[in-house]
């Protein structure tokens, strides 16, 4: 599709702000949402923006009605483009937008995030006076459930995610990586789009090469999108999997990014394994009556009983503003979250992501 300018014709053009702020390509990759779809597009269409905007939906395939309702959302408002994703993979989705898409600002949403009110205003002013390339704020991550509030707290506290200012907020300035972004588009074309073999943490990993390109990447706490923590503990475990596997491969592609922050899952999930086996070892040992040295191995049950010990007390001493049934189901959600994005990253196979 050809690039055009807004004209005064255009949505939601204001002559006299159109030149202070430049329009806007919201890029939204979609796959299996037909729940959120509809309220995630109306945020966008209701933003009070006066440069004006698109919203490129790019549709992977769904096994529900997100594309029907994709190109109904499409037939009725003329800002909406829909383009295909055949891989259904969030970067192959990213590209394809960004290549449809027609502004020099490109802002990534999700297909069941919910902008606040002038987000696209705040963004891209704070895009244009930082000189940043890309922009980006706070995931607010927020519960319905007890189980879903106990995720959203140990989201948004150092003690579940660490104290990355897009989870746990802080003061604007410099950082790696920003929730979802609003991008300067000639930085992402400059460094070759978003990098395809990236299943998971392809923000992160295009925010680096911006960084390593001489580019600015700028947090600010005024932009805060609502997130809904997965509802099961299934669902929970299988997510920070994924994101400790993913996290390795960046890890072994830059290796100069890896910090202790990114090793304290790992380390965890290594020794308390080890202890679990050694003391399990020495249980069964003592049970059938082994002399010799085999039975003090259950003194292994240590580490795992201590790191119990160390996540209940989080929830006892900072949790406390919770009610009962959410802080009660902290302990688990923290192990849950720690153990499975540790093991993650411990068995991260090196065919993930191979470059060709």
């Amino acid at each position: 599709m050809e690039r055009t300018e807004l004209t005064p014709d255009a949505d939601h053009y204001s002559p006299r702000e159109s030149a202070v702020l430049p329009a806007v390509s919201v890029v939204m990759p979609v796959r299996n949402e037909e729940r959120h779809l509809a309220d995630s597009v109306a945020c966008v269409l209701e933003q009070e923006y006066p440069g004006g905007f698109e919203l490129v939906l790019a549709v992977g395939p769904s096994k529900d009605r997100t594309e029907a309702i994709a190109r109904e959302l499409a037939a009725a408002d003329s800002r909406i483009i829909v383009v295909p994703n055949p891989s259904g993979q969030i970067a192959s989705a990213m590209n394809a937008a960004v290549k449809t898409a027609r502004y020099p600002i490109i802002t990534r949403i999700d297909g069941h995030a919910l902008l606040p009110d002038g987000y696209l205003r705040t963004a891209v002013q704070t895009l244009l006076e930082t000189g940043a390339a890309d922009v980006g704020g706070v995931m607010a991550a927020e519960g319905v459930t007890p189980f879903q509030k106990a995720v959203a707290w140990a989201m948004t506290s150092p003690a579940g995610m660490g104290a990355a200012a897009n989870h746990t907020g802080g003061q604007a300035g410099p950082v790696d990586t920003v929730y979802l972004g609003v991008y300067r588009r000639q930085a992402i074309e400059q460094v070759g789009g978003y990098d395809e073999t990236m299943l998971i943490a392809e923000d992160w990993e295009l925010n680096h090469r911006i960084k390593a390109a001489g580019h600015l990447i700028w947090f600010t706490p005024e932009l805060r999108v609502t997130y809904r923590p997965r509802a099961s503990l299934a669902a929970l475990a299988k997510q920070h999997f994924r994101y400790g596997r993913w996290r390795r491969v960046v890890a072994r592609r830059y290796p100069e990014t890896v910090n202790l922050r990114y090793l304290a899952a790992p380390v965890a999930t290594a020794v308390s394994a080890v202890g679990l086996l050694l003391g399990g070892a020495g249980v069964i040992a003592a049970a059938a009556g082994a002399g010799g040295f085999a039975p003090y191995l259950g003194f292994g049950l240590v580490v795992p009983l201590t790191y119990a010990a160390g996540v209940t007390g989080v929830a006892v001493a900072f949790a406390r503003d919770q009610p009962a049934g959410v802080r009660a189901r902290v302990p688990l959600v923290l192990a849950a979250m720690h153990m499975s994005w540790g093991a993650g990253y411990l068995t991260s196979p090196r065919r993930l992501a191979r470059r060709h």
